[in-house]
């Protein structure tokens, strides 16, 4: 049923520009993406895969086809709709974007602020809690200046899950860290989603980590190829 389903996207097609400009970015996307699991998706630079993850995590407007999260159509779906709907997803980035002026605590906390029934004492007990997960309890009042890639990281992990999403997006998570450090971020958010049965999608040109997926896809020019494990 489609309703276990986190993603369902059907027939999807997306362009960029306008009238004679206009080129076709995505072509007829089928994908599924379910509770708890890991989906990798790789291929060339330019093929789609950022564009894709921006319109599943409701950073973009759909313009043809379905696309569906927790059952909720996103086509169509106006600016507040598409707020509301990435209060449940938590995106990690290739450049983790945290602020350099607040604390890995106060970083990891920004996250709650949008959930408004979580007092702000609750959302302080919380960050520290899911720093804690990512074994930085040692580091909740550094300030990103002071932590190293791979810490910093983990503090955007922390930040992505603190808030129990249904689904992680990440954007090359591993790209900026050496082997030892992507490893161990990966793990990290493969070990906590398991726990949240929350659901993943990392686009990676990393093959270093593709072991952790329960399959990983392919794009290419804008097409979604079949699985390739």
């Amino acid at each position: 049923m489609e309703s276990n389903y986190v993603v369902n996207i059907k027939n999807l097609n997306q362009y960029f520009g306008k009238k004679t400009l206009r080129s076709q970015i995505l072509f007829d996307i089928n994908l599924t993406i379910n509770s708890g699991e890991i989906t990798i998706m790789t291929g060339p630079s330019g093929s789609g895969k950022t564009t894709l993850l921006t319109l599943i995590g409701g950073l973009r407007s759909v313009q043809e086809g379905s696309l569906k999260f927790l059952n909720r159509e996103l086509r169509g779906a106006t600016n507040e709709q598409l707020v509301r709907v990435r209060r449940h997803i938590g995106y990690i980035f290739q450049a983790h974007n945290l602020l350099d002026f607040l604390t890995a605590r106060q970083n990891v906390q920004m996250s709650l602020e949008l959930h408004k029934d979580i007092s702000k004492w609750e959302a302080h007990r919380q960050a520290e809690a899911m720093l804690h997960a990512v074994k930085l309890e040692n580091k909740v009042n550094y300030y990103p200046s002071d932590l190293s890639g791979g810490q910093k990281q983990r503090v955007a992990i922390a930040r992505a899950l603190v808030s129990h999403p249904k689904l992680v997006l990440a954007d090359e998570p591993t790209a900026a860290l050496d082997s030892k450090s992507g490893r161990d971020v990966v793990s990290l958010m493969q070990q906590l989603a398991k726990e949240q049965n929350c659901a993943i999608l990392i686009v990676t040109h990393d093959n270093r980590i593709l072991d952790v997926a329960d399959r990983i896809i392919c794009m290419e020019d804008g097409r979604l190829n079949k699985e390739v494990a």
